[in-house]
């Protein structure tokens, strides 16, 4: 009889500089897959981030240190008296957090420093602020993972330690050294020398073969985080990233290939509305409609049912985000349509976050005229009621509807009239919705004046630029980013750069049509998926193999064709969206994360 080789116990410790801390994308895909990573670890499972200030633990439930793994290694820490936090983040699945004070060891940062140098070689010069966290943070990491890998051993249990982004892998390059028999993965979602050179090179996948990452870091003085960088994907035993198009650029400026790759994924159940979603697209579509009034209906009118809301949102970087190649294909979209006479009409909102002084008077002070006219409506409307009901209730012989007009008071006629023509104006509606800090530098704001894309009455595509993340506290729309982007009709994400790219799948979670582009992670996995075409909301614009303009008129013609889709069209795209969001769900997704745990393992029972 064989003997059965016995199973070793595993524990995972994940790491990242965005755990409890909503800095970017990486926060999203920590907080989305709590719930798949616990159905698969139950317990076995510890979310480690750093304390930055109080406001780190206000989705914390602070715990006193349990009898877990993560539990006793907290304890020794203290014991140590390193300051940490142990509690339950309260989120879907409620995780145990571990999260490390950094600022109570930053007396130490010099010697942190020296010693990486001497072991690893990579020398910061420059004093950065960040930098100088993320290394304070990499210290405490490095003794969390040495002394819960010491605790594990004795329960005869490995330890796997997943860290996102070299922010929270400088943890790496030391525990090789030290031989801490952790397996370590270690996942990039961009390389930090990636982002700076395609936001300063448009052809910047056709010269990534060619450049020598060395030089390039020194010339945008990143030279100490890209060291850090390549020596945590060196350092690690599994490396991974996003996607098929950011592993190509890690070949390159990272010198090592990833072993796999783990996609983005969504908690798709939590924006699930079923059979409700055209009726929530329509509610939140009627809030957007108020704004359109109040904006544009005092200059000119333009028919509404005939009016569809296409939007770009994110980081502010023109070419990397497609900003540059979005506003060129609206102007073909443009000319063609009132070339054409086309009765339709897009407005076309670009939401992103730049320095601002204020909202601009003219956009709030039109808005406000709009609801004092409509205000005027709901008294009239009122007293119309009330003297029609009287007439009707004391006639005995005239049943025929009286001359309404008479019912009306000449006060509210006369404040009717006035308060039209304080709000009706001739000039153009403003393309943009604040007063900005660099509005003669701007690349959007000068892209459309340069191109006369200034509303006008015969514009069959308007702009509205919002240089501020919407939520409901905004004064403009009353509304949350979400529940905007379920109102719209269509997202447009043609990214140049983006390793994987999580506001088109938004869309498609909310049952809105998006458009990405090859060039994105995303939108390059979704090559892969059977169901991922146009006529389940996503339409990818090829940029890999094509030059600039030929890109740009396929947006376009993208674009008209999402334009000139009927309404009945609209509605049935929508219900499959949803159905194309389901295949991102991390319950299926999550497998990706679990092959390169098994890869983890598998190796080391081969070096056994």
């Amino acid at each position: 009889m064989t003997k059965q080789k016995k199973v070793q116990k595993r524990y995972l410790v994940e790491t990242a500089w965005e755990v409890c801390n909503q800095v970017g994308g990486i926060y999203t895909v920590i907080r989305s897959k709590v719930p798949a990573a616990k159905d698969q670890w139950d317990k076995a499972y510890t979310l480690l981030g750093p304390y930055l200030d109080e406001s780190t633990v206000t989705d914390v439930e602070l715990l006193p240190p349990d009898d877990s793994l993560a539990g006793k290694a907290v304890k020794r820490m203290q014991e140590m008296g390193y300051h940490i936090h142990f509690g339950t983040w309260l989120v879907s699945g409620r995780p145990t957090v571990v999260l490390l004070d950094i600022h109570a060891v930053m007396h130490k940062l010099g010697d942190i420093k020296y010693f990486y140098y001497q072991s690893h070689h990579i020398q910061f010069d420059d004093h950065n602020y960040l930098l100088d966290q993320v290394m304070a943070f990499g210290y405490l990491v490095k003794i969390f993972i040495s002394e819960i890998t010491r605790l594990a051993l004795e329960k005869d249990t490995s330890i796997l330690a997943h860290f996102h982004e070299w922010m929270a892998g400088t943890a790496i390059p030391d525990l090789r050294k030290e031989q801490v028999p952790a397996r370590l993965i270690f996942t990039t979602h961009a390389t930090i020398l990636g982002r700076y050179l395609a936001m300063n090179d448009a052809a910047f996948y056709d010269h990534l073969p060619f450049l020598d990452w060395r030089k390039e870091a020194q010339h945008f003085n990143i030279g100490a985080v890209s060291g850090l960088e390549r020596a945590c994907a060196h350092g690690s035993h599994i490396f991974t990233t996003v996607s098929q198009v950011t592993g190509k650029e890690c070949l390159h400026l990272l010198g090592r290939s990833p072993d796999h790759v783990l996609p983005n994924g969504f908690n798709v159940e939590r924006y699930n509305v079923l059979h409700e979603v055209q009726n929530v697209h329509q509610n939140f579509k009627s809030m957007i409609q108020r704004f359109v009034m109040g904006h544009f209906f005092q200059s000119y009118a333009f028919d509404l049912d005939k009016t569809l809301f296409f939007f770009t949102s994110g980081r502010y970087e023109y070419q990397n985000k497609g900003y540059d190649m979005t506003l060129e294909a609206l102007a073909r979209l443009n000319w063609r349509l009132k070339q054409e006479r086309a009765k339709e009409t897009v407005v076309m909102f670009i939401v992103t976050k730049r320095p601002v002084h204020s909202v601009n008077p003219n956009v709030l002070n039109s808005r406000a005229m709009m609801e004092e006219v409509e205000r005027n409506c709901d008294s009239i409307v009122q007293q119309l009621k009330e003297r029609l009901f009287l007439h009707a209730a004391t006639n005995e012989q005239d049943h025929r509807v009286p001359p309404l007009n008479e019912f009306v008071d000449d006060y509210w006629k006369l404040r009717y009239r006035r308060t039209i023509r304080s709000w009706k104006s001739g000039e153009l509606p403003g393309i943009v919705t604040h007063n900005m800090h660099d509005d003669s530098s701007d690349d959007v704001l000068n892209y459309l004046r340069n191109a006369n894309l200034l509303n006008h009455k015969d514009d069959r595509v308007k702009f509205v630029y919002h240089p501020e993340f919407i939520s409901s506290s905004n004064p403009l729309f009353r509304m949350e980013y979400g529940d905007f982007v379920r109102g719209c009709h269509l997202g447009i994400f043609p990214s140049n750069y983006e390793p994987w790219g999580y506001t088109p799948l938004e869309c498609l979670v909310r049952g809105v049509a998006t458009v990405t582009s090859d060039l994105a992670g995303f939108g390059d996995y979704s090559k892969n998926i059977d169901i991922a075409d146009e006529d389940h909301g996503l339409f990818v614009v090829e940029r890999s193999q094509k030059d600039y303009h030929a890109a740009a008129d396929d947006l376009a013609n993208i674009l008209y064709r999402v334009v000139k889709t009927s309404r009945k069209e609209r509605i049935a795209m929508r219900n499959r969206c949803e159905d194309l969001s389901e295949r991102f769900d991390w319950s299926h997704l999550y497998m990706e994360y679990m092959k390169s745990y098994d890869k983890a393992m598998e190796q080391l029972r081969i070096a056994v």
